[in-house]
């Protein structure tokens, strides 16, 4: 008892405050590390060689300083060893301070008062920030998986100590995917739907209440962690986390931020994204449709915020490229869901309908997911089939699709008859606009015919002008050949034959193909007879 005093400050005291002459048993409940701890502190005092190691160093300084086992009342005591073996030993690697840092959760809170704790945290955080910008290992991302061995509030204190050193979003992003698929393997991992091992939440099993319960926490601590960035996480990772927390009956507050993150990469999010939400983890039934309800209706109303911004862009006339990639996978997604007999019409048309109907240029998709609908549910009446078909616009079919729904025998008669109505209506249409535009063409040709008759009849009237011309000299042949000589050298006035050379050339319809003589001058004509000469052989 005595050699333990001699080390112990805290013994020392209980020992000379008690009122016991010959005391031998002293009662010490709650030193830190338990009685294992206080098992080596008594074999330090006794000289008993031990070994110190990551494991135990935390417990080993915690006890130290309970005892007041210190440099203080003894030099080279057990607080002194410890915390040359934490700065110099658990403070030198990643691996050992993680280590140091996990011994600390059954020390609570006395870790934290005597600062092992937050040492531990930031040389950890500085560490992870170091090897996310300069790996010094391979793979570059090793660092992720020795942080995810914590428990989810050291985890939470390191991600928090790396956002204030200003980590990369996709730094922090890569070390809660690694933790979140190790913390919740079965859930997380298992993406396909091939749960087989995963049992029911109504299930009445204590043990497996218990554990949801546990991930339930675990998987309420980290979600608040996420960075802000929307482009953080991949699509089908956060759609199995919601998954995951819609099963384990998480809070509100986590289910809703997991489907805003859902929401806004929704144009990136497939169809099988969507049926991770839909089934349980056996794939055999549905799990939920109303996160994905609400996730479409927060897509839609972003898009008509985003709308009101851009000035003169009408909401129900112009689409994103982004809206008609969401559109396509929701039909998509309606054809896959309709095939289990346990969803209800006001489900199904409660999805078809949050989509407006402006932004499905082809009904194509949505009517192969009514006709599997139909077919799934053959007990349908006629007001319940009308009821399905309420989300379609005929008009919105394509000439296949309303061939097809003109036979269907599955859909009530009002839409069969919509469809032959609309197919009639559109040939017609078709008819029309041909008759018009053969109308058109006969305009255009009969103002063509009317010109060139025009053309005809000026040529006519000049060709019979320069007639009488042409007669008018030939009577007065004889003045015109005696002026024409007493006017040589002189200057050339235009005739009227020449006039009327030019005219009839730019009227002559081949002009191209003929030879231009307007260029011709006009010369006196030598109308007189000639002479007669002979010719002879000699």
């Amino acid at each position: 008892m005595f050699i333990l005093a001699a080390k112990s400050n805290y013994i020392r005291k209980v020992i000379m405050e008690s009122e016991e002459s010959d005391l031998t048993r002293i009662e010490i409940s709650n030193i830190p590390g338990g009685q294992e701890a206080f098992e080596k502190a008594a074999k330090f005092c006794y000289g008993v060689n031990f070994e110190i190691t990551v494991h135990n160093v935390a417990a080993l300084h915690c006890a130290a300083v309970f005892l007041q086992m210190t440099d203080e009342y003894c030099d080279g005591n057990l607080a002194g060893r410890t915390e040359d073996f934490l700065s110099q030993v658990g403070l030198s690697t990643l691996h050992s301070a993680v280590a140091v840092l996990k011994s600390c959760q059954k020390l609570l809170p006395f870790a934290v008062e005597v600062n092992i704790v937050d040492r531990c945290v930031e040389f950890i955080s500085s560490k992870a920030c170091s090897e996310a910008n300069f790996p010094s290992q391979s793979p570059p991302n090793w660092w992720t998986e020795e942080l995810a061995v914590l428990d989810v509030d050291s985890f939470a204190k390191v991600i928090t100590a790396m956002k204030q050193r200003g980590a990369k979003y996709l730094t922090v992003a890569g070390a809660l995917i690694t933790y979140t698929e190790r913390a919740l393997r079965e859930l997380v991992r298992d993406q396909t739907g091939g749960g087989k091992g995963i049992r029911s939440p109504e299930s009445g099993d204590s043990d497996s209440e218990s554990k949801r319960s546990e991930q339930r926490e675990l998987l309420q601590a980290i979600v608040p962690l996420f960075p802000t960035e929307k482009a953080a996480f991949p699509v089908n990772f956060l759609c199995c986390l919601l998954r995951c927390a819609i099963y384990l009956r998480a809070s509100s507050v986590c289910k809703r931020e997991l489907e805003k993150r859902v929401t806004e990469i929704l144009e990136h999010v497939t169809v099988d994204d969507l049926l991770v939400l839909t089934f349980s983890y056996d794939g055999e039934r549905l799990l939920d449709l109303d996160s994905v309800r609400r996730i479409i209706s927060g897509f839609v109303e972003r898009e008509k915020s985003t709308t009101v911004f851009n000035a003169g862009v009408n909401f129900n006339e112009d689409f994103s490229a982004a809206m008609q990639r969401v559109v396509k996978t929701v039909d998509t997604y309606l054809a896959e869901i309709a095939a289990y007999g346990e969803l209800s019409i006001s489900k199904f048309n409660g999805i078809a309908i949050l989509i407006p109907k402006g932004s499905r240029k082809s009904d194509d998709d949505l009517y192969r997911a009514v006709d599997i609908y139909l077919k799934v549910h053959p007990n349908l009446d006629e007001i319940e089939k009308e009821k399905v078909c309420s989300v379609l616009d005929p008009l919105k079919l394509s000439y296949e699709a309303r061939v097809h729904a003109s036979k269907n025998k599955r859909l009530p008669l009002q839409i069969v008859l919509h469809a032959l109505y609309y197919d009639q209506l559109h040939i017609r249409s078709g008819t029309a606009e041909e008759k018009v535009a053969l109308a058109v063409a006969e305009k255009k040709q009969l103002q063509a015919d009317v010109s060139l008759v025009r053309e005809n009849e000026e040529l006519r009237s000049e060709l019979m002008k320069m007639k009488m011309f042409i007669s008018d000299m030939q009577k007065h042949g004889h003045g015109t050949s005696s002026s024409g000589r007493e006017n040589i050298g002189l200057a050339k006035k235009p005739t009227f034959f020449s006039s009327m050379s030019k005219k009839l050339s730019k009227l002559n319809p081949f002009k191209n193909g003929s030879k231009d003589t307007s260029h011709i001058d006009d010369a006196p004509v030598d109308l007189t007879k000639p002479r007669r000469r002979r010719f002879s052989i000699s």
